[in-house]
């Protein structure tokens, strides 16, 4: 379900309406805003939908699909115009990553709000003036690609476990970096990578996060491996394992101050956990929308499945459970938008709304039947992708310690 305020004018029908066309008011999003929703979707729907299935079987996005995002105005929504951003309110944000989602490609939104709402978050929080002209303003244009590379094979959600290390040269102007990264994406065509390593003096790597740094990292510096990784899902979403053999590093690519890096990452984790709840909701509407158009075409025992009560339940329950994640995921978003502390809800929003999706893909396939099975079902592949929403981002597991901590 979509939100549209009343004085809005309504956006052209298209294949992903919502409640049978209907839209409800909101009073998170204004005219304005639903006004950018809809040119939004129509351009993501023009210009995107059409090639998903080819970049789903080539495994990859053609890099200039950056730059078409770019010339929409879509990859620097929220960031300062003195680096070619727009400086919107986060509710457009909000509108543009439930339309990605919407799109029912877990690799495409994926590989666009890393871009646009992970990697390059650092370099708005902690990068200077320099580092934005040269690698932030560049991201905002399409003119390249960022990846962001924290977990580890043996560090995942605890951050503080990372072991690939960085070491001042003799000089001290520089860096050699060693180590591996796991699961980057955007690794194999990205142009930087915002790194997280373990600032290193003394002879060995300890626990802790005192000594976390971030730097931005050239893929195509000596010393630097990128090996594609296949998945289960997020097919045209490419994926690597990055290492990294003495790689050296300008020391004016630190980002922040010596040994901030466990800062900046977790203020960056509420807009990556916000960003991750508003991308599922886009797919929870976008299952509904499969399974509703199906249910009222699909005719058993002489009258549509949606008329048979196991059916039209079913997809009752989910519609409402949708709502209320919905609305507990915009009021994160409100209070993170004006800078309220908002780390609890920003974790109840991905948690809720990415196990309701995959819930929602499940569900929705059984709808569906043997047909919902097909490889080439457009709710075979929610399913697939859907599955990672649980996990990226700050597992559902981690997201209960979070909310553990602060409620009880």
């Amino acid at each position: 379900m979509r939100r549209r305020s009343s004085t809005a004018p309504a956006p052209a029908p298209t294949d992903h309406s919502s409640r049978n066309g209907e839209f409800v008011d909101s009073i998170y999003f204004s005219p304005e805003m639903d006004a950018f929703r809809s040119r939004t979707r129509r351009f993501l729907q023009d210009h995107i939908a059409p090639h998903l299935e080819t970049w789903e079987s080539e495994r990859s996005i053609p890099r200039e699909t950056w730059k078409l995002l770019a010339e929409e105005g879509l990859l620097g929504l929220h960031y300062p115009r003195a680096y070619g951003g727009r400086e919107l309110p986060f509710f457009h944000s909000a509108a543009y990553l439930e339309e990605l989602g919407h799109l029912g490609s877990g690799g495409f939104r994926g590989a666009m709000s890393v871009h646009s709402y992970m990697a390059t978050s650092y370099l708005h929080l902690a990068g200077d003036h320099r580092q934005k002209l040269d690698y932030l303003q560049p991201a905002i244009q399409g003119d390249m690609i960022a990846a962001l590379a924290i977990t580890e094979a043996q560090a995942g959600s605890d951050v503080s476990g990372i072991r690939c290390e960085a070491r001042p040269t003799p000089t001290g102007d520089r860096y050699t970096i060693r180590g591996s990264k796991a699961f980057v994406t955007n690794g194999m065509n990205a142009d930087f990578i915002v790194t997280a390593v373990k600032m290193r003096n003394g002879p060995a790597v300890t626990g802790g996060s005192n000594d976390i740094c971030l730097f931005l990292l050239d893929p195509r510096a000596p010393g630097v491996t990128r090996t594609p990784v296949e998945k289960m899902g997020w097919h045209c979403s490419d994926t690597a394992t990055v290492e990294f053999d003495d790689t050296v590093v300008e020391a004016d690519r630190l980002l922040g101050r010596p040994n901030t890096g466990f800062f900046w990452i977790m203020k960056a984790f509420q807009i990556e956990r916000i960003a991750a709840a508003l991308l599922a909701l886009g797919e929870i509407d976008h299952g509904l929308d499969l399974a509703r158009r199906y249910a009222n075409e699909r005719r058993v025992f002489g009258k549509p499945i949606v008329a048979h009560q196991a059916v039209s339940h079913r997809l009752a329950e989910l519609v409402s459970h949708a709502e209320a994640a919905r609305q507990l995921t915009y009021h994160a978003a409100w209070l993170y938008s004006r800078g309220k502390p908002a780390v609890s809800q920003c974790a109840m929003a991905k948690l809720r709304a990415t196990e309701l999706a995959v819930e929602v893909a499940g569900q929705c396939l059984q709808v569906f039947g043997g047909h919902g099975y097909l490889a080439e079902a457009p709710i075979s592949r929610l399913f697939r992708d859907t599955r990672l929403d649980t996990i990226a981002g700050g597992t559902s597991e981690i997201m209960k310690e979070i909310i553990a901590e602060s409620e009880l």
